[in-house]
């Protein structure tokens, strides 16, 4: 079936011009039997109404029309956009201005959900930093009140308490040196420093560097079987070591007691080099994984702060490997183990 919903302004308006002209131009020619009558009563109604039409249609539709677009633009309009309104526009069809219409609602739609994701996890975030704060401030508040309460008088008991005073003005230190390098890290303030280097020496050092902490629970870190060969990488040798580490010191507070972690580096096509690290800990739990990576967010509220941390760590993983240009992944299951990976220019 013939559908005008396609046509142009100017196509319908010499539709309904013809649809109203060639009827009129029979009726005449049957009523005063003169082709040339007919004709010309044909030629002028025609060309009236596709003028009378076509009037109507921009005067009153695709002014509106316009104002839609306006709004859907959100700006003043600039000359080239006035061009755009008044010589482009008018030529759309209804269905495309539909499909534009149609195109600006789902991307609306989008940003607005986008928005209350946002507003979540801000919401979240808030409340996090608030809690990690308020924890040692109030411990500090406690010792420094049973201190002035007459507790100073006691050696020990003075000792004790300046001692977990300290501890909790060291974790609200690294709190703040953890924010701070994440705010810097995002807005590239912090610079990279790329140098050559081969990521197992790297790793070991990392291994080294934990060693009391992996000994205390007897885990046994290693680097997997034909991955020793060398391989280089090109990037920010300290950054990527603090990655490491990070990454080791989250395995070993969720890894078991006798466990193991093990590293994992593969060439890959195109100059790229994979370093993956794999525990068999208690796993991360399907709906936590797409989250991990934001500031403060913890699988298990009360457990993850009895492990100590800023809670941090991984944010800041993921914003050192972004500033390079890359991603970093997690693969997990519960009860069965976790693997992170990043790769890095080789």
């Amino acid at each position: 079936m013939f559908s005008t919903s396609n046509l142009s302004p100017q196509q319908l308006s010499a539709f309904t011009a013809l649809a109203l002209s060639v009827p009129i131009g029979l009726g005449s020619w049957w009523i005063l039997p003169s082709w040339k009558m007919a004709l010309l009563i044909f030629v002028l109604i025609f060309i009236g109404s596709y003028l009378l039409v076509r009037r109507v249609l921009e005067s009153f539709i695709y002014r509106k029309i316009k104002l839609i677009y306006k709004v859907i633009y959100q700006t003043k309009a600039t000359k080239r956009e006035e061009t755009y309104y008044k010589y482009i526009l008018p030529q759309k069809g209804i269905d495309e201005v539909r499909e534009d219409v149609e195109q600006w609602a789902q991307q609306k739609k989008a940003e607005i959900e986008m928005l209350k994701t946002n507003e979540v996890y801000r919401k979240e975030f808030l409340q996090n930093l608030a809690h990690e704060f308020k924890t040692p401030i109030f411990a500090i508040q406690g010792y420094v009140d049973t201190l002035l309460q007459g507790a100073m008088d006691d050696a020990d008991t003075r000792k004790r308490f300046l001692e977990n005073t300290s501890r909790n003005v060291e974790r609200m230190v690294n709190l703040l040196e953890d924010l701070d390098e994440i705010s810097r890290l995002e807005s590239g303030e912090q610079p990279l420093y790329p140098s050559t280097f081969v990521v197992q020496d790297l790793i070991k050092d990392a291994f080294e560097a934990l060693s009391i902490k992996t000994n205390a629970k007897n885990i046994r870190c290693s680097i997997k079987k034909g991955c020793e060969s060398p391989v280089s990488v090109y990037a920010d040798k300290e950054k990527i070591l603090q990655v490491i580490i990070n990454l080791l010191d989250n395995a070993t507070k969720y890894g078991k007691q006798d466990g193991s972690i093990v590293a994992s580096v593969y060439l890959m096509d195109e100059g790229h080099a994979l370093v993956e690290f794999s525990d068999d800990g208690i796993g991360i739990s399907e709906e936590h994984l797409p989250r991990i990576f934001e500031r403060f967010y913890r699988t298990d509220q009360g457990r993850s702060r009895d492990k100590g941390g800023s809670g941090l760590g991984l944010a800041i993983c993921k914003h050192i490997i972004e500033a390079h240009g890359k991603t970093i992944h997690v693969r997990s299951k519960k009860e069965v183990g976790t693997t992170f990976g990043f790769i890095l220019d080789s």
